[in-house]
Formats: structure tokens, C-alpha cells, sequence
């Protein structure tokens, strides 16, 4: 009985289009974060006991990345029984299933028909793949759920029988089934000539070490000739084998004039053209009209319009969530908890507890819990919009446009993919930058990301507009998100000017197809990304507060104060109030925000709830004008954005960069940075104003 099924697929195929529409959409226990992105596990729709695993979006499983590495090292070693690929009949990617074709896991193609196409020209496409591939290829929607799940079945049935005898689905006469071939027949022949040569004697030394090691011989050779160190290892070569191979890879190099990776590469890309070439109806045949995408890429990507137009959308966004919509969600429950306080503290004081304990109940825990909450509509209509331009397939085309800008200043776009992640969150931003090629890239991008904004800043931001700018808070909060890009691109010149010399590449992606987002997965991503956000103020936000309120009611002889001014908070953040003067904002209680604000981005709105002593989560921006001037606000504003990341980022930093010193080098760099934006911001402020 079939156990667990591998959805893979290249960048934009619609892997997680499929993958939420074969599922709840919501993963299990059994998910984990890969470097590259998450591999997310969920049960299939239907099935009892069918585990389904969605892996990292890859081009290769070549190990020149570390993402193509962790997702090659699930399907070596854990498995799975059947793989299913995503593929996008515009742009067919089919390196990756060439790759595939040379395991032993049995391989089903999933051809999306939910984008532009013909439908029954794709069945005929899917028929000629299938043909040439000697593996199922079913044309099938990720947006409808009832043919995914007879897609499923078949491919479950076919895996099981070792047989290509069912009919595609929703297909039901007998132009259109697929020919009927046991699933063992030979590979396509792909490789001929001396790499053919080579790869056959190599394949007989080491067959029976790979079938004793649980390894496909076809990839172990691949890899092999590759020069792969763990596959080397795993089949415990000798010397004396390893030479030989060694031997048949320069003599097969020497009489081709390449070396055997890139003489394998040619020959998959050259059979891929080959059935390009001799389709019958190739969805991107010649001589067509230009499709629907095509003209609309014509203006998206415009040398001269795309950048305009980008700029536009993310005003558009903005202002969809920092505007009346965002703001009247955000106001309503606002209110909803101001009442709940209320209620908590009239049934603490009905009750006579402490009042030590009232006070931290309702000073700490729901003042500092209570005002990150309240923007958890803001969070979850940001990833709305944003789930809505990746749904549609317009973010990858916001890497491309901004990668002409970012070439022309010497730097590779390849980082904008894994920044626009860190808009999200800077944890797996910093994860999937290992997914580029050469340390030097990923070392920078990394040291680049924490720049971004990402989305548990939005909190201060939107505390603190709405209190100091509440007629432009829109033009803010876009100035703050193009700051931070405009430090990264300063910063990036920097490196590539000292630290990392001529470490760019040209940049290569896919142009996933333009499709009408689903509404499912929409829901599901402003759900994953509210439940994050609300998870961290029950956890991270609600231990902050405690400790916060325990250190501003408590003097250095750890006695109960009645005035802040004399708690071990003030005594701390009074020292370093000096330092932050210059900025505009040496009032201890910002100071100490900033300090607790390592924690998670978010405590500092948490943290000067508590120390202002907000009755209610409406009642905060009031007290802060108390603190803050306009533009001492801004300064504060830009500090928040540009200075050291929270200890979740710093972790991650440590792990993927090596060592202590790595984030040291990031909290100094940042922190600098955020020092003299600020005081740039502040200085030049108070002169023209």
C-alpha cells in the first residue's frame, strides 16, 4: 500500500497550487524546514494513510546548491513511493525530470491546463510527452480539486501496477489514451558518443555497490561524473575504482573537449529542444500570436515602464493595507480587546486578588499581548496582497524587472528572490539564500536581508503613523520599505567593491504563466502568516511583557516602586538614553523599547505599552506623542527598520554563516548603519524644518 508520494517541480510550476488542492492545504507534524524553503507534509484528500510531501521548488538535483542538495537527499534516502512533478506546459521545464527518469522511484508528470492553452491540444501534448518520456503525463487544473483527486488514483494505480494503462483523466475516448507500456522499459536515449561510453563502464563498476547502498545506478553515475563527494561515499568506493572512473570521465572529456558535467547538461538541454522541435502541438509553438502573457510581459517588463510600474503596484498594496481597510480592521479590534481588559480587570477587582497581580495582569500581560494583536488585520491584509501577486504570478517578474536596475549598478539580481522572502521574515529569507550558487553570493545576500522590512516591523510602523501621520501614513510606510531597499543597494556596492569582487552571475529564473489566484491559497497564506504572528504574542510577546512590567515595578533592591523612573528599567535604558539623544529620542522608554525589541520586533510595541501605561490598545498612540516630536518619531522609525535583527534572524545568521562572529559582524553593521540614518534623518529634519 502506497505510504508516501513527492510533489517536486521547477520555480512557478504551481507546486503549492497542487499541493493545498490535493490537501487541507495545512501541513502536519511531519513538516520541516530544508535549506531552500520548508518541506511541508500533509495527509491527501480522500486517502487513508497517503502522506504528501511538498519539496522545495528546484531546477536541478544536481548539488551545486544546497536547496537542490536537501531535496535530492529526501528523495535518495527517505524514499518516497511514487514522485509526482508540477510541470508548466508554457514553459516546460523538463531538465529536472530527466534527473528524475534516472532514479528508481516510480514518476508521474502533472501538466497544469489551469493557465492559457488549449485544452485538448495539451491532452495531445501530454500523449506525445508521455510517448517519448515513457513515463504518465496527465494533463490536469491545480485549481479543481475533483480531477486532482482521479489524477491522483490513476497515478496511485499506475505506480502500483507497473503500468501505463489508464486513460488521462477526464478523457474518455480511445484517441486520447495513453499507450499502454510496462513502467521498466528502457530509458529515453539521451546521452550517445564518448559520455555514452563512459557512462556505461562506469555504471558496470559500480552497479552492485549501488543496488547494496539503495541507489539508483543511472544517478549514482550521474553524480559520479559529477564528482560528487557524498554519493562517493555512500557507495564506499576504493582507490583503485575511484581512479578508474576517474580515468573513463578525462578520456571521455579529452575526446569531447568538455568536461562530463557540462557534456551531460548539453545533451539533456539538446533532447529536451529535440522534443521541442518534434511535437505535434507544442504549447509554445513558432508563427503563433503572441499569448495573453506574452503581451502583458511586453508591458510588466518594459525597460523603461517596469520599474514605474512595480513602484505603482507596491504604493497600491500599501495603501490597501495602511489605508481605511486596514486601518478599520485594525480599529475593531482594537476595541474588541479594549473591552475584553475592561472585563478581565472588573473580574480581577471583583475578586480581590492582589493588586500587584491586577496590575500585572492588566498593565503587563493584556497591555503588552493586547497591543500586538491589534494589528494582526494589518498582517494578515498585507500577505493578502502580496499572496495575490505571487498567486498571479507577478513577483517573479518584480525580481526580473528590479535585476535590469540592480545590473546596471554592477550586482546580481539572483538575491532579490530571497529578499523579497525577508519582506515576510528574515529566518527563511536567510535559509533560502543558500539556494544560490557560490558562498560569496549567499554570504552577501544574507548580510543584505535583515535590511528589508520585514513583517513584524509593521506593528511600530503602524502605531506609530497612526499617531504622528495619520494623513500620510501611506507615503510613510512606502518611504520605509524603499529605504530599506535603497540601504541594501548602498550597501551591496560597498561589498562588491571590497569584500565580495566579481561574485555576481547572471541571473536565471523561470517566468511562471499569469493565473487567476486561487482563492484557497490566498486564505491559506494570511492564515499561516496571522498564525505566526499570533502564536509569537502568546509566546514571545507574552514572556517579554512579563519581564518588562517585573523590571519597571521594581527598583535595584528589588523592591516594588510606585514611579517607573526609579525601576531597573529606567536604570538601564538611562545609560544608554545619551546615546540615542543625537537621535532625537533619548527618552528612556524608547531606549528601552530598542532593547527589547532584539527579541522580536514586535515587543516594541508590547514594551511601550507597558511603560506608558496604556489602559487600552486605543489609548497608546495618544501617550506617545508624549514621548515623541513628528520627526523624532521618523528618526525612531528608521531605526526600527535599519538596526540589529531580532535573535531568531541572529540564529539563523549563525548557523548558515558560521559562528559568532558572523553575527557580530551583522549586529555591528547594522546598528551603524541604523545610527547614522537615524541621525541623518533627524539632523537634516530639524534643519529644514
Amino acid at each position: 500500500m502506497m505510504k508516501t508520494i513527492a510533489l517536486t517541480g521547477s520555480p512557478g510550476c504551481g507546486l503549492t497550487s497542487l499541493f493545498n488542492q490535493l490537501t487541507s492545504g495545512r501541513a502536519n507534524d511531519q513538516s520541516r524546514s530544508l535549506p531552500g524553503g520548508q518541506t511541508k507534509a500533509a495527509l491527501a484528500k480522500g486517502f487513508q494513510n497517503l502522506t504528501l510531501l511538498q519539496l522545495p521548488e528546484i531546477f536541478s538535483l544536481s548539488p551545486d546548491a544546497t536547496d537542490h542538495a536537501s531535496a535530492r537527499d529526501l528523495l535518495l534516502w527517505e524514499k518516497p513511493d511514487m514522485i509526482i512533478q508540477a510541470v508548466d506546459p508554457s514553459s516546460l521545464s523538463l531538465y529536472l525530470t530527466l534527473q528524475l527518469l534516472e532514479l528508481d522511484t516510480p514518476l508521474v508528470l502533472a501538466l497544469d491546463t489551469s493557465g492559457e492553452g488549449e485544452r485538448n491540444a495539451q491532452t495531445l501534448y501530454a500523449r506525445y510527452l508521455s510517448s517519448q518520456l515513457g513515463i504518465p503525463v496527465f494533463p490536469v487544473s491545480f485549481q479543481r480539486k475533483q480531477p486532482l483527486r482521479a489524477f491522483l488514483c490513476q497515478a496511485m494505480e499506475i505506480a502500483a501496477q507497473g503500468q501505463m494503462d489508464q486513460e488521462i483523466p477526464e478523457q474518455k475516448t480511445a484517441d486520447h489514451r495513453l499507450a499502454q507500456e510496462k513502467s521498466n522499459r528502457p530509458q529515453p536515449q539521451i546521452y550517445s558518443g564518448p559520455l555514452y561510453t563512459a557512462r556505461r563502464a562506469v555504471e558496470h563498476l559500480i552497479r552492485d555497490k549501488a543496488c547494496r547502498a539503495g541507489l539508483a545506478p543511472a544517478f549514482c553515475v550521474s553524480m559520479l561524473l559529477e564528482k560528487d563527494q557524498e554519493i562517493q561515499q555512500a557507495l564506499a568506493l576504493e582507490p583503485k575504482e575511484l581512479a578508474l572512473i576517474h580515468h573513463q570521465a578525462e578520456d571521455a572529456a579529452n575526446r569531447m573537449g568538455t568536461d562530463c558535467q557540462t557534456a551531460m547538461a548539453q545533451a539533456r538541454y539538446d533532447f529536451i529542444e529535440r522534443l521541442r522541435q518534434t511535437a505535434p502541438c507544442c504549447p509554445s509553438e513558432d508563427g503563433q500570436p503572441p499569448s495573453f502573457s506574452a503581451r502583458l510581459d511586453q508591458l510588466l517588463t518594459h525597460r523603461l515602464l517596469g520599474i514605474p510600474i512595480f513602484l505603482a503596484i507596491m504604493l497600491l498594496v500599501f495603501y490597501g493595507t495602511f489605508g481605511p481597510l486596514g486601518t478599520l480592521l485594525s480599529h475593531g479590534l482594537s476595541l474588541a480587546i479594549d473591552q475584553v481588559t475592561e472585563s478581565i480587570s472588573y473580574r480581577l477587582l471583583a475578586a480581590g486578588v492582589n493588586p500587584a497581580f491586577h496590575a500585572l495582569v492588566v498593565d503587563g500581560v493584556c497591555a503588552g499581548v493586547g497591543s500586538v494583536l491589534s494589528f494582526v488585520p494589518v498582517i494578515a491584509v498585507l500577505f493578502f496582497f502580496l499572496s495575490i501577486l505571487e498567486e498571479c504570478g507577478y513577483m517573479p517578474r518584480a525580481a526580473f524587472v528590479m535585476d535590469r536596475l540592480l545590473g546596471s549598478l554592477g550586482l546580481s539580481g539572483r538575491c532579490l528572490v530571497p529578499m523579497l522572502i525577508g519582506f515576510g521574515c528574515s529566518v527563511p529569507a536567510i535559509i533560502a539564500a543558500r539556494s544560490l550558487p557560490g558562498q560569496h553570493e549567499q554570504r552577501l545576500t544574507m548580510l543584505l536581508i535583515p535590511f528589508m522590512s520585514c513583517s513584524a516591523k509593521l506593528p511600530i510602523y503602524a502605531l506609530l503613523t497612526a499617531a504622528f501621520f495619520t494623513n500620510g501614513r501611506v507615503l510613510v510606510m512606502a518611504a520605509l520599505y524603499f529605504t530599506g531597499i535603497l540601504v541594501s543597494i548602498l550597501w551591496a556596492l560597498i561589498f562588491k567593491k571590497t569584500v565580495f569582487r566579481n561574485s555576481n552571475a547572471p541571473l536565471a529564473m523561470v517566468l511562471p504563466p499569469y493565473r487567476l489566484p486561487a482563492a484557497k491559497n490566498v486564505g491559506l497564506a494570511m492564515w499561516e502568516n496571522a498564525k505566526g504572528f499570533i502564536k509569537k504574542a502568546f509566546t514571545v510577546i507574552f514572556t517579554a511583557s512579563i519581564i518588562i512590567w517585573f523590571l519597571q515595578n521594581f527598583d535595584t533592591g528589588l523592591q516594588m516602586t510606585a514611579h517607573s523612573d526609579d525601576s531597573l528599567l529606567a536604570a538601564m535604558g538611562k545609560h544608554a538614553a545619551p546615546f540615542f539623544a543625537p537621535l532625537g529620542f533619548g527618552d528612556w522608554r524608547a531606549v528601552t523599547a530598542l532593547l527589547t525589541g532584539i527579541s522580536a520586533k514586535e515587543a516594541i510595541v508590547s514594551t511601550l505599552a507597558v511603560l506608558t501605561q496604556a489602559g487600552g490598545t486605543g489609548s497608546l498612540p495618544m501617550l506617545l506623542t508624549q514621548m515623541f516630536t513628528p520627526l523624532s518619531a521618523c528618526s525612531f522609525l528608521v531605526f526600527c527598520l535599519l538596526y540589529t535583527p531580532c535573535v531568531a534572524a541572529l540564529g539563523t545568521i549563525r548557523k548558515e554563516m558560521g559562528g559568532w562572529p558572523s553575527v557580530l559582524c551583522v549586529v555591528l553593521l547594522q546598528c551603524f548603519t541604523a545610527w547614522v540614518v537615524s541621525f541623518l534623518t533627524f539632523q537634516l529634519g530639524s534643519l529644514l524644518l
